[in-house]
């Protein structure tokens, strides 16, 4: 029996799409260079939780003990979030011990599935738009870098995941709740106390340029004002 799930990497927050997309057999997250490059772990972590995505991904799509669930997978940190539909509490248990003994490394392990019916497609496409909506809005502010925080939608939950300071957790959190047809948000955030040097470097150079650039927008205004005096004045000295 083909088993499709929708597995939903933590490692990516796309730009515009979400990052959710159906797969028969276990798929990799496509990272892309502008979303790694502003992400707040290192390459080999990034990689580290591609991976064990990936080996999740195939390990339910391979067990057919789990042959009646709908089970989707978020990974950050090494902290794996379970989210979807098992047909009995035994399979939801069942489910959780298998991805335990997968990886030693699993810092934290969220088992979010419900003991309820499979959700629909037409459900689950309209989880897909609340995410769309929800990562579209992460990209019109500028407390936080979109690639930060990740975004899973289960039945209209929303779940937030990354390593953000409490005022980015706050923001997001906010932006989320206001979303259309969310009915709660989960934080399962990873907190900062400050954030990262690198970071507060390049927003400093940012206001550095922006702040030479008014300036040098000013004097040319400037200029441009001076220019055009002279040139009445040399019109006015031409008419006489």
């Amino acid at each position: 029996m083909k088993k499709i799930i929708i597995l939903c990497a933590i490692i990516i927050t796309s730009s515009i799409i979400s990052s959710c997309a159906p797969i028969v057999q276990g798929a990799a997250a496509v990272t892309t260079v502008a979303t790694m490059s502003n992400d707040r772990r290192t390459m080999g972590e990034i990689l580290d939780d591609k991976t064990l995505y990936i080996e999740l991904g195939n390990l339910v799509v391979e067990d057919s003990m789990l042959d009646g669930s709908h089970i989707n997978f978020n990974v950050y940190n090494q902290a794996v979030l379970i989210t979807g539909e098992a047909p009995n509490k035994n399979v939801r248990d069942y489910l959780e011990s298998i991805v335990k003994s997968k990886s030693s490394k699993i810092t934290q392990l969220i088992n979010e599935v419900e003991v309820l019916p499979k959700s629909s497609y037409l459900d689950r496409a309209k989880d897909g738009v609340i995410t769309v909506q929800i990562e579209t809005l992460f990209l019109n502010q500028e407390v936080f870098h979109p690639s930060h925080v990740s975004v899973r939608t289960e039945r209209k939950v929303v779940y937030l995941m990354g390593s953000v300071t409490k005022r980015e957790a706050e923001h997001a959190t906010n932006i989320a709740s206001k979303a259309k047809n969310v009915k709660k948000v989960v934080k399962l955030f990873n907190y900062l106390l400050v954030r990262p040097a690198k970071e507060v470097e390049k927003d400093n150079k940012k206001k550095e340029v922006a702040m030479k650039r008014a300036e040098l927008e000013d004097k040319l205004a400037e200029q441009e004002l001076i220019q055009n005096e002279l040139t009445q004045q040399l019109f006015e000295l031409g008419s006489d």
